[in-house]
């Protein structure tokens, strides 16, 4: 359970903001990838889960991401202003292997995008040359989607259903939640006119990833017209805190939690990444033009779970003893 919500069409900034829903703490740690890093997309920490043909690259493009258990890369930027989100899908299949592709597991898929393309144009004509791989971690498969945008405020939305992939690329695709896949999404959507609107237009109001996303959409309409980044970074926040799951708020199965556990906003058009624990009171912020991203730079680290981390906080990384993939 996760929202994502990009604002691309108002007049000051391209700016993007999303929820992590989870049952349990993903580990979240702020990381600073440099340019010149080789990968392997077949290994799930120390694990080799891609045997056949598994993909190899150099990051072309330094990148700031947030990664799920030290495997892989869950929330992101990279220094030329391209941005990546994964979020659960239950309807995801990868398919069976085709081992003429190489293959990516589904945790460095958002970050194969990140390291090698400057917009989301790039990123989709990418996606044809590989496969993205399922695998398991913390007894949860990896049934992912993925979204995409560029400082230009290009968009794509990527799934593979029934074994084949589904893209969804235009400016016009601006949220994204869960189940069922995006095409019922906006089917669904569809039905609504928000036309002449008022506090009293009834919204849906549970956090079901279809009401999610009705909801998100609705509010992404009304937004004012930013005068400054601070509005910008505020307005895309409302809607992402008002999409957000509260403690307690019950999943799909009785006794089934999926609680928010930190939101992100990214300003795609001055390079600020912003992060929010749910469990901190405090939001703090990345400038990406005070980070070395240069070929041989240290990948940096920042655990986001203290309470005392507030405001800019660039300049509190410290050096990684090993990078985490």
């Amino acid at each position: 359970m996760c929202t994502r919500i990009l604002w691309n069409n108002n007049k000051l900034a391209v700016v993007v903001g999303r929820t992590m829903d989870w049952p349990e703490s993903t580990e979240p740690v702020l990381t600073v990838l440099p340019r010149g890093m080789e990968r392997d997309g077949g290994l799930l920490g120390q694990e080799s889960v891609v045997v056949q043909n598994p993909a190899r690259w150099t990051s072309k493009y330094g990148s700031l991401v947030t990664t799920v258990y030290g495997i892989g890369t869950a929330d992101g930027v990279n220094e030329k202003g391209l941005a990546i989100h994964m979020l659960y899908l239950t309807a995801t299949d990868y398919g069976p292997r085709d081992i003429t592709k190489p293959g990516v597991h589904a945790g460095l898929w958002g970050q194969y995008f990140l390291d090698n393309a400057a917009t989301a144009a790039e990123a989709v004509e990418l996606m044809k040359g590989i496969q993205p791989i399922m695998v398991t971690a913390h007894g949860v498969k990896s049934t992912v989607h993925l979204a995409i945008e560029d400082a230009s405020g290009d968009s794509a939305i990527v799934e593979y259903i029934e074994g084949r992939p589904v893209v969804h690329h235009g400016r016009e695709y601006r949220l994204l939640t869960n189940d069922p896949a995006y095409d019922e999404q906006l089917e669904n959507l569809a039905r609504y006119d928000f036309a002449n609107s008022t506090r009293q237009t009834p919204l849906p109001g549970n956090v079901d990833p279809v009401q999610r996303f009705i909801r998100a959409s609705y509010f992404l309409q009304k937004l004012p017209e930013p005068k400054t980044e601070r509005e910008a970074i505020a307005s895309i926040l409302s809607i992402a805190r008002n999409a957000s799951v509260p403690f307690g708020a019950p999943n799909n199965a009785p006794g089934t939690l999926y609680n928010t556990e930190y939101r992100t906003a990214i300003d795609l058009t001055n390079l600020r990444y912003f992060f929010e624990l749910t469990t901190a009171p405090n939001l703090i912020w990345v400038e990406l033009s005070g980070l070395d991203f240069g070929a041989g730079a240290p990948v940096m680290l920042l655990d986001p779970d203290d309470i005392y981390l507030t405001g800019d906080v660039t300049d509190k990384f410290h050096k990684a003893d090993k990078a985490p993939f």
